[in-house]
């Protein structure tokens, strides 16, 4: 399995943070950046944290990668309001997602919530459906929408009502059975495992979505004793970015720009 890396927008949050560790974790990433406006409590060889707002994020700011993850998402509560909430949930992520097309990146993995749907009657499903439905408009070769149910794990803010459903769903999950699966509630750290099999995965579909029941059933892939562990400074000669060095480096010869395609970047009004 080829070495690869991964870009993480959202990393603060209850799945990013985990992501973040899993990633860096994996012998299969050798580089894995950060880009949100706070910065991680965690340090590791392979990850570069890029402290940026992103309501000034541009192209530059997203290095060339294999896989994006966008794990943003608020509640109407927490932002203050609905023009918030929209902002963060799907201007931002369409933001980014129109970013990295522009850069050549392959697969864009970005977190909805279960339910979502533009014929949603509930506000907050139906601007995650609109989410889903603008980001296939920008044709990633490979477009992996994740639905968990209720997230569960140790978030930094306190969340009553997640609090008191996901308690509610610990003694109803064992009777969610079949095609309730789904509704069982999900810990964060698992959505992560998952997300990273999707994009370790060889499935090439176009654009595929993953229900929480699926979700909560991957498992990360075995790698081969030949893989060996690399880092990203054994992968990547970083030596020669460092002040002092005159060599050359031809971007076009370190990546295929023909496969860089130009997108509207406007966002949707």
């Amino acid at each position: 399995m080829s070495k690869r890396s991964a870009i993480v927008v959202g990393a603060t949050g209850l799945v990013g943070s985990s992501l973040v560790k899993q990633l860096c974790e994996q012998e299969n990433y050798v580089s894995v950046l950060t880009i949100g406006r706070n910065s991680l409590d965690y340090e590791h060889k392979k990850l570069v944290q890029r402290i940026r707002s992103l309501d000034q994020i541009s192209e530059g700011d997203l290095d060339f990668a294999h896989d994006v993850f966008c794990c943003l998402g608020t509640t109407i509560k927490t932002a203050g309001s609905r023009a918030q909430f929209e902002k963060v949930d799907f201007e931002y992520p369409m933001q980014v997602a129109s970013l990295a097309k522009n850069r050549g990146v392959d697969h864009f993995i970005v977190i909805s919530a279960m339910g979502a749907s533009q014929n949603s009657k509930a506000y907050y499903s139906r601007v995650k459906g609109n989410l889903e439905a603008e980001l296939g408009k920008l044709d990633f070769p490979r477009l992996s929408i994740v639905r968990p149910s209720l997230l569960v794990g140790n978030r930094k803010e306190f969340r009553f009502g997640e609090r008191a459903g996901a308690a509610v769903l610990n003694l109803v999950n064992p009777l969610l059975i079949a095609g309730l699966k789904k509704y069982r509630s999900i810990e964060a750290s698992q959505v992560a495992v998952a997300m990273i099999g999707i994009a370790l995965s060889t499935d090439t579909t176009p654009v595929r979505i993953y229900e929480s029941n699926e979700l909560a059933e991957m498992q990360l892939p075995e790698i081969g004793q030949n893989e060996g562990s690399l880092d990203r400074e054994a992968t990547f000669n970083w030596s020669k970015l460092k002040e002092g060095d005159q060599t050359v480096i031809d971007q076009d010869v370190v990546f295929d720009r023909t496969k860089i395609k130009t997108v509207d970047n406007d966002l949707p009004k």
